[in-house]
């Protein structure tokens, strides 16, 4: 595993489109047992090189219902985006990540960490990346069934602040989702 993460964190396959360079972000132990698998890094996380070290991760630990050193604790959760590298600004935010580093890291990183028992899959990207044809027809309709997906996958919206609106619009998503993803994070992190 030391190996990988070395290699994923020199990785420069794609350097030539990153407008900020390649700094692959990535965080991962054989012993993790909940797997956090987002879009990309935002630009402050670039800067820190710390997973989720923004405003979404705030919303996103909030939740979980987890405390930062809970989080941060790559022997009980992994991160692994589904681009490791911040990708640039589109015209409505952050671009898509970038294509390559899934088909090139993800499974490499899957096979060394054999105790995932839950995959977060964070938005659109990784919803379709991972259901594929499983997938409703709408992120939305996708979170509404979570259940459908259990227990391998908890699917979520991205907890941007950008996502304001859609919460508001979704409130069965707090009242809901949120308490049945904390039950499902406490659930794994108990049986560690």
């Amino acid at each position: 595993m030391k190996e990988l993460l070395s290699n994923i964190r020199k990785c420069e396959v794609c350097k030539a489109h990153l407008p900020l360079g390649p700094r692959p972000i990535v965080a991962a132990h054989p012993e993790a047992r909940i797997l956090i698998i987002g879009h990309a890094p935002g630009t402050k996380v670039h800067q820190t090189g710390i997973p989720w070290d923004d405003q979404s991760g705030k919303q996103l630990r909030k939740w979980m219902g987890v405390t930062d050193e809970v989080f941060y604790d790559e022997t009980k959760i992994a991160q692994m985006p589904m681009g490791f590298c911040y990708p640039g600004k589109g015209r409505s935010g952050d671009l898509p990540p970038r294509p390559e580093c899934a088909p090139l890291w993800h499974q490499l990183l899957l096979d060394e960490m054999p105790n995932i028992k839950l995959t977060i899959l964070i938005g659109q990207y990784s919803q379709r990346h991972y259901l594929n044809h499983r997938m409703e027809r709408n992120l939305t309709e996708t979170v509404k069934n979570h259940k459908k997906y259990a227990p391998e996958y908890f699917v979520l919206p991205h907890p941007s602040p950008r996502n304001r609106f859609w919460l508001s619009k979704n409130p069965w998503f707090e009242e809901k989702v949120v308490p049945s993803l904390r039950e499902a994070i406490q659930q794994h992190l108990k049986s560690q």
